[in-house]
């Protein structure tokens, strides 16, 4: 399908099985699965407020490894926004988003007007915990960019995730419409990406 030029994309990194389709689905969908399926990269479609019109929010889930580095700079570079996600129950996961971080500097240059947050995710397993609000924080100063911990099971700051993110972009007014159960009330779609003959 053709990128149509009122779309502002989001893309989701994040070491695998951190959360990123969670957190996409729930708030999307409103909806939480507990099974975990690996993503290679799926793209989905929500209508959003942009400077007063209606616009599209295209949000790009990408793979959880770093096994297709051309998909990841090719996100980048269309990206007008991005998401890092770890899991607060894995120093690991948190230790991947500064090569990430670096990728998005590279292709990018300057980062001072893109909007980016890094979120600490499955905040709700807090016995499980292994790295700190703090160090979270901590990360996002080092990468100048906000900082969110999240739970995409039991919905805990998800569509506040997606507000602020949208707020950070200081060169248009977006707003997303939500419903009372946290999801958005415009409407949503899915796209699989697939290749096309032709």
């Amino acid at each position: 399908m053709p990128e149509r030029s009122d779309d502002y994309r989001v893309v989701v990194f994040g070491a695998g099985a951190v959360g990123k389709s969670s957190l996409v689905l729930r708030f999307v969908r409103g909806t939480f699965q507990d099974s975990y399926v690996p993503t290679i990269e799926d793209t989905y479609r929500q209508v959003i407020s942009c400077n007063k019109n209606i616009c599209t929010l295209q949000i790009t889930d990408t793979t959880g490894s770093h096994q297709f580095p051309a998909m990841q700079r090719l996100s980048i570079s269309k990206g007008h926004a991005f998401i890092l996600v770890y899991s607060i129950t894995s120093r690991q996961s948190l230790d991947e988003i500064s090569s990430i971080f670096n990728v998005i500097s590279e292709v990018k240059g300057d980062l001072q007007d893109i909007p980016i947050v890094l979120v600490g995710n499955k905040c709700d397993e807090n016995d499980k915990r292994e790295v700190s609000q703090a160090e979270g924080e901590a990360q996002a100063k080092a990468c100048r960019c906000a900082f969110l911990e999240t739970s995409a099971k039991n919905n805990v700051n998800v569509s506040q995730l997606f507000q602020e993110l949208l707020s950070l972009d200081k060169s248009r007014t977006m707003t997303v419409h939500l419903d009372p159960r946290g999801r958005s009330a415009m409407g949503s779609l899915r796209l699989k990406e697939k290749c096309q003959m032709m």
